[in-house]
């Protein structure tokens, strides 16, 4: 029988995290993809096996759930330096976008190929047979129009194959990508577990697993705010909203390149500059070092009032909430201005993370949470354990 790894994937707007088997791989890749030829030229191709694989994603995808099957892809950095690269669109849907698979498929890819896991996966020849018990999510917005369900019949119902070509040191590799179990979690969800319970699902924080709390997810293209009651989400008052970060971002970048003529690759670049802990908001614009602090606030700030906005709306409407936590690469970027913004008006009890990281990865740890204990429940009861459960009835 083919072992299942399991996998845990949070595709971002921004970029994916993921997390795989044992907690022993963890993958951040830019969400960035762009169309390419089969032979990319390369400077010093004697030297691409000493590179980190990451560095240099190429690769062509056969899968049957691709509306473009069969296509060659440049994928995270080596995206960004392309000048075709795509990033994904506001307003548009997760669970419907081929750049969303292109992603998961790229870093399972990935993990499967690793030297490590040659133990894992049977490997015939430059095919690697991999199968993954997989953990990952959507929207609530997306969610709640049934979106989900689709999603994951695409994936498990095919194999889907990743032929590495001239990516560092898995040049040649085809990856058979199939799924043991997929499942799709609501994102708002995912929060509240990955804020009250540790990778074995025990509660780590009492003090909020009966409090009314607010958890408003800022991503790239999208807010969720999740209202937690009852040590649920509350379905009917979870909203989503298609306002993100990333229109803002982009309006930064082409701002700064119309004013300073420099050319930012992506949107990640954008955040590199407006979170960085030396020279925030600064830029070198021909070898000196230039702010841009007064384009980052003036866009920054009007959208910090629209996120502000949703926070008092909903707020309104659940009065009996106790805090509300902001999540998701976007809150990093507008802490500040969320923060100036409520205590000047309203004064509600938010909170943010001030482990940029935690923030960031909570989707995938929480992803990681819930499909680990899914694994573990649905391994088979070994013979002796059986005895033992017969001796305690």
């Amino acid at each position: 029988m083919t072992e299942s790894r399991i996998a845990a994937i949070d595709v971002g707007n921004d970029s994916l995290k993921a997390i795989f088997g044992k907690l022993e791989t963890e993958l951040n890749i830019p969400n960035v993809i762009a169309q390419d030829v089969a032979d990319r030229p390369i400077i010093g191709i004697e030297e691409l096996d000493n590179q980190d694989p990451t560095e240099g994603i190429h690769i062509r995808l056969h899968s049957p759930t691709l509306h473009d099957n069969n296509a060659i892809y440049r994928v995270g950095k080596l995206a960004t330096k392309s000048g075709n690269s795509t990033e994904l669109d506001p307003g548009s849907n997760k669970s419907e976008e081929d750049q969303t698979l292109v992603m998961l498929f790229a870093a399972l890819a990935l993990d499967a190929a690793r030297e490590e896991n040659k133990s894992v996966f049977k490997r015939n020849n430059n095919v690697i047979e991999a199968t993954y018990t997989l953990g990952t999510g959507l929207p609530l917005r997306e969610v709640k129009e049934g979106k989900d369900v689709g999603y994951r019949s695409q994936l498990l119902g095919s194999v889907h194959q990743v032929e590495f070509l001239v990516t560092p040191k898995y040049q040649g590799l085809k990856v058979n990508l199939k799924f043991d179990e997929v499942k799709v979690y609501p994102e708002g969800f995912a929060a509240f577990i990955n804020l009250v319970m540790d990778n074995n699902l025990n509660i780590i924080n009492k003090e909020l697993i009966d409090k009314r709390i607010l958890i408003q997810d800022i991503g790239g293209l999208s807010t969720d705010v999740a209202v937690i009651k009852n040590r649920k989400v509350d379905d009917d008052k979870a909203q989503g909203f298609n306002l993100g970060v990333s229109e803002s971002l982009d309006k930064i970048r082409e701002e700064i390149y119309a004013r300073h003529g420099v050319e930012l690759d992506s949107r990640s670049d954008v955040v590199d500059i407006i979170t960085k802990k030396n020279d925030r908001n600064h830029i070198m614009v021909r070898g000196s070092r230039t702010s841009v602090h007064d384009i980052v606030d003036r866009i920054l700030l009007d959208l910090a009032k629209k996120q502000y906005r949703h926070l008092r709306n909903i707020w309104q409407r659940n009065s009996q909430t106790e805090i509300c936590y902001f999540i998701g690469g976007g809150s990093i970027v507008l802490k500040d201005y969320l923060k100036t913004l409520n205590n000047s008006l309203d004064g509600y009890n938010i909170d943010f993370f001030e482990d940029e990281k935690e923030s960031v990865w909570m989707m995938a740890n929480a992803y990681y949470k819930l499909i680990s204990d899914f694994a573990r429940k649905s391994q088979p009861v070994k013979p002796r354990e059986e005895e033992k459960l017969a001796k305690t009835k």
